[in-house]
């Protein structure tokens, strides 16, 4: 797996048990898995005792590490030999190294659920606003019309610009004369 220099970074201040020992480590990687599966986003996911005695700052860059290479792992559907390559290379202890690839296997499930449900097409129109404006010089001058809204599928959007351009081209047409 490919990551960043900064999520490697986070991962070796991870590894380093000097600021997270075996059962903190534990639980920041339960918390970790649980804050990708949560259907809602809690600001206090980190706000666990075991992690109180670390510093905030170091909490947040080790999250988004950790979450990118869970992520990857998913997203590549890495083995075991790859996510264990990957987290030596980055300073796991063996030990640490079990304890996250066996909750990656136990969550592995839920997050390809998870990942398949985003969706891989190409980005869609989801809404268009038109304003078509003229003025007249007569006695309604001050009137004013009231918005339309209509629904159409991308086909029917593209008739009716290239509708919109053949009159814009009659009028001009028009006006020449």
């Amino acid at each position: 797996m490919e990551l960043s220099e900064s999520v490697q970074r986070g991962l070796q201040t991870l590894a380093d048990p000097t600021i997270f020992d075996l059962k903190t480590f534990t639980v920041f990687i339960e918390v970790a898995f649980r804050s990708l599966l949560s259907a809602h986003s809690d600001h206090s996911i980190l706000d666990q005792p075991e992690l109180k005695l670390i510093e905030q700052v170091c909490l947040k860059q080790c999250h988004v590490a950790v979450t990118s290479c869970i992520l990857e792992g998913v997203k590549l559907n890495a083995d075991k030999s790859t996510v264990s390559s990957c987290l030596e290379d980055n300073r796991f202890e063996s030990e640490r190294v079990e304890v996250f690839y066996s909750l990656f296997q136990k969550h592995k499930g839920d997050l390809e659920t998870l990942l398949s449900s985003i969706g891989s097409g190409p980005p869609h129109v989801n809404d268009v606003s038109w304003r078509l404006e003229y003025r007249i010089k007569n006695g309604d001058m001050g009137r004013s019309l009231e918005d339309v809204q209509f629904n159409c599928t991308m086909e029917q959007l593209q008739d009716l610009m290239g509708k919109m351009k053949d009159a814009a081209k009659s009028l001009e047409k028009a006006t020449q004369f």
